[in-house]
């Protein structure tokens, strides 16, 4: 019998690329990598992306959590987590570990494991340690799902202010005095590792900033200004990280230029400047994130000022092999150089973050900007590359 004139099945329409937005995580910036996930989820383009929002509790669990991006934000000066967010208290969200099969399960003690079906990328809104730092990175490449930003490398380099530092200097790239204190340096003999920063100090002047090597949005940094206060500076950043870094004060400047990868290459936006906070003793935490210490879009610069610092901050994201977005983070010094301090491989990136602010003065929106990002990754495979 012939088909000709019977009623044919519609095509199916194609199916949107599904994210899975990963944020939260077990480091100290927990509570910004959410509120950064609730920009990029009130941003992203639901008529082209299907989206699963997956926060990453403080004790490592990986958890479905409400859609809801309206309660992703500072509350009181307290910033959200994770756990109120989770649809179950003991719930787990799954990725595969098969590179053939991109389908995430959900699976609750005494119930049938549910099918979430395939995530086509990952959008890491994750900052610092276990999600930052390569570590996630490694585990989607094991997993074979394209992710936005940089590659297992370039996320471990640009968490290690120290490795950070050695490789731009390898480039060429200009770095301030620093100097780097180990674990097993401070357990073998803390007053010789102590001595180590008080020689520092005396080479290069108080004061002195003490960080944690592997943490990021100004947490656990303390300014010291004489021998008073290092030892107390020294415990804060060891909440952290058990390995510091010790870096001399740059006088000058504060400034910022963000990279984003285009099709033909990096490419560096108008910088911005970075004022001197009133009520802050330095650009910390509170500054940035709870009292939203506004920067100047675009940074008051000559051209071939702003002309240098664009050039730089490509050469700083060639240099660590990065991908996708980097924030660099300069001094121009009282002598008129430009100094980098360090590259975030993931930005803070609500819309008041200093990247998405000087991609918008360069001519590309908030919600255009988490599109690149995406498209970028999609277009990437992964593996080596």
């Amino acid at each position: 019998m012939s088909t000709e004139n019977l009623p044919q099945s519609p095509e199916q329409p194609p199916r949107k690329p599904r994210v899975a937005v990963v944020f939260g995580g077990r480091s100290s910036e927990h509570g910004i990598s959410v509120v950064t996930a609730g920009a990029v989820l009130r941003a992203i383009d639901r008529t082209k992306y299907d989206v699963l929002p997956i926060g990453i509790t403080q004790d490592g669990r990986w958890a479905l959590t409400a859609d809801e991006p309206e309660r992703m934000a500072i509350v009181d000066r307290r910033p959200p987590n994770v756990e109120q967010l989770a649809e179950s208290d003991e719930g787990g969200v799954i990725l595969p570990v098969d590179p053939a099969n991109r389908e995430v399960v959900y699976s609750e003690p005494g119930s049938v494991p549910k099918v979430l079906g395939e995530v086509d990328v990952v959008f890491p809104m994750l900052h610092g340690p276990y999600g930052e730092d390569g570590t996630l990175q490694g585990l989607l490449e094991l997993s074979g799902v394209p992710y936005v930003g940089s590659g297992v490398l370039a996320s471990a380099v640009g968490q290690d202010k120290e490795y950070m530092k050695r490789v731009f200097t390898s480039f060429g790239l200009p770095v301030g005095p620093y100097m780097v204190i180990r674990p097993r340096e401070w357990q073998l003999d803390e007053s010789a590792a102590r001595k180590k920063i008080v020689d520092f100090a005396g080479e290069h002047g108080w004061p002195l900033f003490v960080k944690p090597a592997r943490a990021g949005s100004s947490i656990g940094i303390t300014k010291v200004d004489d021998l008073g206060g290092l030892d107390e500076a020294i415990e804060a950043a060891q909440q952290h990280d058990p390995k510091i870094i010790v870096e001399a004060l740059l006088r000058g400047r504060e400034i910022e230029c963000g990279v984003l990868e285009f099709d033909d290459g990096p490419r560096a936006s108008v910088p911005a400047e970075i004022p001197p906070v009133q009520s802050h003793a330095y650009y910390d935490f509170e500054a940035k994130y709870i009292d939203s210490t506004p920067g100047i879009v675009p940074a008051p610069l000559t051209p071939e000022q702003t002309d240098e610092v664009r050039r730089l901050a490509v050469e700083a994201f060639e240099a660590a092999s990065c991908e996708g977005l980097v924030r660099a983070d300069f001094f121009l010094t009282e002598d008129g150089n430009f100094v980098i301090n360090e590259i975030n491989t993931m930005p803070g990136f609500t819309p008041i973050s200093m990247y998405p602010q000087m991609w918008e003065a360069s001519g590309i929106p908030y919600p255009e900007l988490v599109d690149r990002l995406v498209q970028a990754a999609l277009r990437r495979s992964t593996g080596l590359r």
